[in-house]
Protein backbone atom coordinates (compact mmCIF):
# COMPACT_ATOMS: atom_id res chain seq x y z
CA UNK A 1 0.00 0.00 0.00
CA UNK A 2 0.91 3.57 -0.88
CA UNK A 3 -0.32 7.10 0.78
CA UNK A 4 -3.32 8.25 -1.51
CA UNK A 5 -2.01 11.44 -0.76
CA UNK A 6 1.27 13.79 -1.04
CA UNK A 7 1.51 15.07 2.51
CA UNK A 8 4.02 17.79 3.80
CA UNK A 9 6.36 15.48 5.83
CA UNK A 10 5.60 12.73 4.73
CA UNK A 11 7.83 10.04 5.26
CA UNK A 12 8.07 7.46 2.26
CA UNK A 13 11.62 8.79 1.69
CA UNK A 14 13.18 7.57 4.65
CA UNK A 15 10.16 4.61 5.69
CA UNK A 16 12.95 2.02 5.67
CA UNK A 17 14.70 3.40 8.27
CA UNK A 18 11.89 3.77 10.30
CA UNK A 19 10.38 0.57 10.23
CA UNK A 20 13.78 -0.77 11.17
CA UNK A 21 13.89 1.18 14.37
CA UNK A 22 10.13 -0.12 15.25
CA UNK A 23 10.23 -3.13 18.72
CA UNK A 24 10.75 -6.28 17.54
CA UNK A 25 7.14 -6.82 18.81
CA UNK A 26 4.44 -4.57 20.14
CA UNK A 27 0.30 -4.69 21.12
CA UNK A 28 -1.48 -2.02 19.37
CA UNK A 29 -0.02 0.78 16.79
CA UNK A 30 -1.34 4.72 17.79
CA UNK A 31 -0.15 6.90 14.98
CA UNK A 32 -1.22 10.38 16.35
CA UNK A 33 -0.05 12.75 13.33
CA UNK A 34 -1.02 10.08 10.60
CA UNK A 35 -0.67 12.12 7.24
CA UNK A 36 -0.61 10.50 4.15
CA UNK A 37 -0.15 7.27 6.27
CA UNK A 38 3.18 6.35 4.61
CA UNK A 39 4.40 4.67 8.06
CA UNK A 40 0.73 3.25 8.69
CA UNK A 41 0.61 1.45 5.39
CA UNK A 42 4.55 0.02 5.67
CA UNK A 43 3.56 -1.62 9.12
CA UNK A 44 0.36 -2.84 8.34
CA UNK A 45 -0.06 -3.23 11.84
CA UNK A 46 -3.35 -4.74 13.35
CA UNK A 47 -4.37 -3.32 15.70
CA UNK A 48 -4.30 0.17 14.60
CA UNK A 49 -5.33 3.72 15.95
CA UNK A 50 -4.62 6.82 13.98
CA UNK A 51 -5.69 10.43 14.15
CA UNK A 52 -5.33 13.74 12.41
CA UNK A 53 -6.13 16.82 13.42
CA UNK A 54 -7.25 17.60 9.64
CA UNK A 55 -10.58 16.99 9.45
CA UNK A 56 -10.53 16.52 5.23
CA UNK A 57 -8.17 14.01 5.79
CA UNK A 58 -9.54 11.91 8.42
CA UNK A 59 -12.84 12.41 6.20
CA UNK A 60 -10.63 11.02 3.35
CA UNK A 61 -9.91 8.25 4.95
CA UNK A 62 -13.17 7.02 6.30
CA UNK A 63 -14.64 7.54 3.11
CA UNK A 64 -12.00 5.13 1.58
CA UNK A 65 -12.54 2.99 4.54
CA UNK A 66 -16.31 2.60 3.64
CA UNK A 67 -17.02 3.53 0.27
CA UNK A 68 -14.28 2.61 -1.99
CA UNK A 69 -15.89 2.20 -4.84
CA UNK A 70 -18.61 5.40 -4.50
CA UNK A 71 -15.10 7.17 -4.31
CA UNK A 72 -13.19 6.17 -7.17
CA UNK A 73 -16.34 6.52 -9.88
CA UNK A 74 -16.24 10.06 -8.79
CA UNK A 75 -12.77 10.75 -9.33
CA UNK A 76 -13.28 8.75 -12.92
CA UNK A 77 -15.37 11.30 -13.93
CA UNK A 78 -13.53 14.09 -12.47
CA UNK A 79 -10.30 12.55 -14.70
CA UNK A 80 -12.39 12.41 -17.82
CA UNK A 81 -12.35 16.02 -17.87
CA UNK A 82 -9.64 17.91 -20.02
CA UNK A 83 -7.65 19.82 -17.15
CA UNK A 84 -6.25 23.18 -17.85
CA UNK A 85 -5.89 26.68 -15.70
CA UNK A 86 -9.08 27.35 -15.30
CA UNK A 87 -10.74 23.85 -15.06
CA UNK A 88 -8.44 23.53 -11.78
CA UNK A 89 -9.70 26.62 -10.40
CA UNK A 90 -13.32 25.60 -10.80
CA UNK A 91 -12.82 22.46 -9.14
CA UNK A 92 -10.99 24.49 -6.47
CA UNK A 93 -13.92 26.58 -6.01
CA UNK A 94 -16.05 23.73 -5.68
CA UNK A 95 -13.93 22.54 -2.73
CA UNK A 96 -14.08 25.66 -1.21
CA UNK A 97 -17.50 25.71 -1.14
CA UNK A 98 -17.62 22.33 0.60
CA UNK A 99 -15.00 24.07 3.18
CA UNK A 100 -17.40 27.16 3.74
CA UNK A 101 -20.64 25.04 4.21
CA UNK A 102 -19.01 22.45 6.40
CA UNK A 103 -20.36 19.83 3.84
CA UNK A 104 -18.14 16.03 4.31
CA UNK A 105 -19.87 13.91 1.74
CA UNK A 106 -18.30 11.62 -1.33
CA UNK A 107 -17.97 14.30 -3.24
CA UNK A 108 -15.31 16.19 -0.55
CA UNK A 109 -13.52 13.66 -0.46
CA UNK A 110 -13.09 12.74 -4.25
CA UNK A 111 -12.34 16.73 -4.55
CA UNK A 112 -9.56 16.73 -1.83
CA UNK A 113 -7.82 13.94 -3.45
CA UNK A 114 -8.42 15.40 -6.74
CA UNK A 115 -6.77 18.48 -5.64
CA UNK A 116 -4.21 17.09 -4.01
CA UNK A 117 -2.64 14.74 -7.03
CA UNK A 118 -3.08 17.94 -9.54
CA UNK A 119 -2.17 20.35 -7.06
CA UNK A 120 1.22 22.24 -6.83
CA UNK A 121 3.63 19.89 -4.70
CA UNK A 122 0.83 17.82 -3.85
CA UNK A 123 0.29 21.00 -0.88
CA UNK A 124 -2.18 21.63 1.43
CA UNK A 125 -2.48 25.07 2.05
CA UNK A 126 -5.34 27.20 3.02
CA UNK A 127 -5.40 30.81 3.40
CA UNK A 128 -6.46 33.32 6.27
CA UNK A 129 -10.21 32.68 5.50
CA UNK A 130 -9.69 28.36 5.65
CA UNK A 131 -9.87 28.23 1.70
CA UNK A 132 -7.41 26.35 0.02
CA UNK A 133 -5.84 28.26 -2.33
CA UNK A 134 -3.02 26.34 -3.90
CA UNK A 135 -1.74 26.41 -7.65
CA UNK A 136 -2.43 23.61 -10.59
CA UNK A 137 0.90 21.86 -10.82
CA UNK A 138 0.09 21.82 -14.48
CA UNK A 139 0.16 18.14 -15.38
CA UNK A 140 -2.45 17.78 -17.53
CA UNK A 141 -2.69 13.46 -18.00
CA UNK A 142 -1.83 12.34 -14.09
CA UNK A 143 -4.31 10.22 -12.83
CA UNK A 144 -6.00 10.62 -9.54
CA UNK A 145 -5.70 7.14 -7.76
CA UNK A 146 -4.77 3.46 -8.22
CA UNK A 147 -7.64 1.29 -8.05
CA UNK A 148 -5.80 -1.78 -6.52
CA UNK A 149 -4.03 0.54 -3.64
CA UNK A 150 -7.51 2.12 -3.00
CA UNK A 151 -8.90 -0.94 -2.37
CA UNK A 152 -6.07 -2.53 -0.35
CA UNK A 153 -6.36 0.55 1.76
CA UNK A 154 -9.83 0.56 2.42
CA UNK A 155 -9.49 -3.68 3.41
CA UNK A 156 -6.57 -2.86 5.89
CA UNK A 157 -8.97 0.09 7.18
CA UNK A 158 -11.55 -1.98 8.11
CA UNK A 159 -9.42 -2.97 11.00
CA UNK A 160 -8.19 0.57 12.22
CA UNK A 161 -9.62 2.88 14.43
CA UNK A 162 -9.47 6.31 12.86
CA UNK A 163 -10.00 9.29 15.36
CA UNK A 164 -10.32 13.27 14.22
CA UNK A 165 -8.85 15.35 16.80
CA UNK A 166 -5.82 16.16 19.30
CA UNK A 167 -2.45 13.90 19.50
CA UNK A 168 -3.09 14.00 23.17
CA UNK A 169 -6.58 12.47 23.29
CA UNK A 170 -5.71 10.05 20.51
CA UNK A 171 -3.14 8.17 22.65
CA UNK A 172 -5.46 8.42 26.10
CA UNK A 173 -6.10 4.63 25.76
CA UNK A 174 -2.20 3.26 24.86
CA UNK A 175 -1.01 0.54 27.09
CA UNK A 176 2.39 -1.24 28.34
CA UNK A 177 4.13 -2.73 25.16
CA UNK A 178 1.66 -0.43 22.86
CA UNK A 179 3.66 1.80 20.29
CA UNK A 180 3.19 4.98 19.63
CA UNK A 181 4.55 7.02 16.56
CA UNK A 182 4.87 10.56 16.23
CA UNK A 183 5.56 12.82 12.99
CA UNK A 184 4.23 15.98 14.60
CA UNK A 185 4.73 19.15 12.64
CA UNK A 186 8.39 20.30 12.64
CA UNK A 187 10.07 22.38 14.76
CA UNK A 188 11.42 25.31 12.58
CA UNK A 189 15.21 24.68 12.03
CA UNK A 190 15.59 28.75 13.30
CA UNK A 191 14.24 29.29 16.73
CA UNK A 192 13.71 32.99 15.21
CA UNK A 193 10.77 31.11 12.84
CA UNK A 194 8.45 30.33 15.59
CA UNK A 195 6.83 33.31 14.69
CA UNK A 196 5.65 32.60 10.87
CA UNK A 197 5.47 28.51 12.48
CA UNK A 198 2.75 29.33 14.66
CA UNK A 199 0.33 29.98 11.44
CA UNK A 200 0.56 26.06 11.26
CA UNK A 201 -0.76 25.97 14.70
CA UNK A 202 1.50 23.52 15.75
CA UNK A 203 3.25 26.45 18.38
CA UNK A 204 6.51 25.69 20.26
CA UNK A 205 4.24 25.39 23.55
CA UNK A 206 2.37 22.04 21.33
CA UNK A 207 6.20 20.85 21.12
CA UNK A 208 6.81 20.56 24.94
CA UNK A 209 3.54 19.15 25.41
CA UNK A 210 4.84 16.40 23.02
CA UNK A 211 7.46 16.08 24.69
CA UNK A 212 5.87 16.05 27.93
CA UNK A 213 3.25 13.28 26.82
CA UNK A 214 6.28 11.42 25.36
CA UNK A 215 7.86 11.31 28.87
CA UNK A 216 4.68 10.10 30.18
CA UNK A 217 3.82 7.25 27.99
CA UNK A 218 7.48 6.39 28.57
CA UNK A 219 6.78 6.16 32.70
CA UNK A 220 3.59 4.07 31.34
CA UNK A 221 5.73 1.63 29.60
CA UNK A 222 4.47 2.61 25.55
CA UNK A 223 7.18 2.22 23.06
CA UNK A 224 7.94 5.89 21.81
CA UNK A 225 9.11 6.92 18.91
CA UNK A 226 9.88 10.43 17.02
CA UNK A 227 10.99 12.27 14.12
CA UNK A 228 11.91 16.44 14.26
CA UNK A 229 14.43 18.41 13.19
CA UNK A 230 17.69 18.08 14.79
CA UNK A 231 17.91 20.92 16.81
CA UNK A 232 18.76 22.25 19.92
CA UNK A 233 14.81 22.68 21.29
CA UNK A 234 14.12 19.31 19.78
CA UNK A 235 17.48 17.72 21.63
CA UNK A 236 16.24 19.62 24.75
CA UNK A 237 13.27 18.44 24.99
CA UNK A 238 13.45 14.66 24.48
CA UNK A 239 18.03 14.89 26.11
CA UNK A 240 16.17 11.67 28.58
CA UNK A 241 16.03 9.09 25.01
CA UNK A 242 17.88 7.71 22.40
CA UNK A 243 18.38 10.22 19.38
CA UNK A 244 19.93 9.07 15.99
CA UNK A 245 20.64 11.49 13.45
CA UNK A 246 19.87 10.93 10.00
CA UNK A 247 20.59 12.90 6.50
CA UNK A 248 17.22 13.27 4.89
CA UNK A 249 16.87 15.23 1.01
CA UNK A 250 14.27 18.22 0.88
CA UNK A 251 13.21 19.23 -2.29
CA UNK A 252 11.49 22.48 -1.05
CA UNK A 253 14.94 24.22 -1.44
CA UNK A 254 15.91 26.20 -4.67
CA UNK A 255 19.78 25.80 -3.60
CA UNK A 256 20.16 22.53 -4.98
CA UNK A 257 23.37 22.02 -2.36
CA UNK A 258 20.78 22.87 0.91
CA UNK A 259 18.64 19.87 -0.31
CA UNK A 260 20.22 17.80 2.50
CA UNK A 261 18.85 18.56 6.45
CA UNK A 262 19.62 16.60 9.22
CA UNK A 263 16.84 14.85 11.42
CA UNK A 264 16.53 12.99 14.38
CA UNK A 265 14.79 9.87 15.06
CA UNK A 266 13.82 9.67 18.60
CA UNK A 267 13.16 6.38 20.48
CA UNK A 268 12.60 5.66 24.30
CA UNK A 269 13.95 2.14 24.11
Amino acid sequence: MQPFVKWAGGKRQFLQKIIENTPDKFESYYEPFVGGGAVLFGLQHTPSIINDINTHLIHAYNIIKNSPYELMHLLDEFDKIPLNDEKYKEFRSLYNEHIINKTYNHETAALFIYLNKHSFNGLFRVNSKGLYNVPWNKKELALSYNETNILEISSFLKNVKILNGDFENAVEDANEKDFVFFDSPYAPIKASSFASYDKSGFKIEEHVRLAELFKRLTDKGVYCMATNHNTALIQELYSDFNLEEINVRRSINSDASKRTGKELIIKNY
